[in-house]
């Protein structure tokens, strides 16, 4: 990988050559060929969900006009070829309706393959902060690395990675909001500063209702934080029996669930936050 930190310049030579007649390729090829779009499939690697309409298109009138600038870079893998780098330029080309385009192959780990696709959509800033925080993930899980290494890579700080990486403590919903560019990482950050879930997802509605600033939801998340430091209190008080029922319970319903007692009589209170939740607490209480 000492391509890696010299950037793409590095894998693109100026000179041109034929189209390649067979799939194996041995070692790599610092030659610029043209290929066939069909022999070029995706690469499971990629770390972007998806990709902007608009811009795309943009890039699309740009190869019509001028055609494609920068090669892409491909893999081979078993009777045809696996993108690397330039899925942009490719999905553009296909919307233009080119038959062929400029590549240049690269013999590839599945880990290379990964790094990458990760360091060119960096370089380019493409990527989604989610989107960057699982391929992070990818590269410590399948492929051992640590935080470290993913900031040595990418060349970021290792503080940088961390806090990408806590995105994907978000509940799902929210990351996909992010995603969607619904909200910001920085709004992202605001909510993860409040320990409980569901309040988390309080907050995420409020921003969405209220179209709020990343230094307004900041605001809102230390107000929520302060209300449930002071609900834990309050719960300490309580007897402890019924703190011990209100945790079976909200165990039971997944969500949190209330106890309160005057005297013999006294009140359930149960929370859900969305018909869906509701109707698996029904479920769950069917079922008991």
């Amino acid at each position: 990988m000492n391509n890696l930190g010299k950037g793409l310049q590095s894998l693109i030579p100026p000179k041109k050559s034929s189209s390649p007649r067979n799939i194996p390729v041995p070692k790599e090829s610092q030659n610029v060929l043209e290929l066939e779009i069909e022999k070029i499939k995706a690469n499971p690697h990629q770390p972007r969900k998806s990709l902007d309409k608009i811009r795309l298109q943009e890039l699309a009138d740009s190869i019509k006009e001028h055609g494609i600038l920068q090669p892409l870079v491909i893999s081979p893998a078993g009777d045809h070829y696996q993108i690397i780098v330039g899925e942009r330029r490719l999905e553009a080309a296909k919307i233009v309706g080119l038959s062929q385009v400029p590549v240049i192959i690269r013999d590839s780990s599945e880990q290379e393959k990964l790094e990458l696709a990760l360091v060119e959509n960096l370089q380019r800033d493409d990527l989604n902060p989610v989107e960057k925080a699982y391929a992070f993930k990818k590269l410590i899980d399948e492929f051992n690395f640590i935080q470290q290494n993913v900031a040595k890579k990418i060349g970021k700080s290792r503080e940088s990675v961390a806090n990408t990486l806590r995105l994907l403590d978000l509940p799902a919903e929210i990351q996909r909001a992010i995603l969607e560019n619904k909200i910001t990482e920085g709004h992202g950050r605001a909510i993860l500063t409040i320990p409980d879930i569901e309040k988390q997802l309080l907050l995420f509605k409020e921003i969405i209702k209220g179209k709020f600033s990343v230094r307004q939801a900041e605001t809102l998340a230390r107000k929520i934080t302060v209300g449930l430091s002071k609900k834990m209190k309050i719960k300490r008080r309580k007897d402890s029996r019924l703190v011990e029922l209100e945790d079976k319970l909200s165990n039971v319903l997944g969500t949190r669930v209330t106890l309160t007692r005057k005297g013999k009589k006294g009140k359930i209170t149960i929370d859900f936050f969305s018909q869906e939740e509701l109707d698996g607490i029904i479920k769950r209480i069917c079922r008991k």
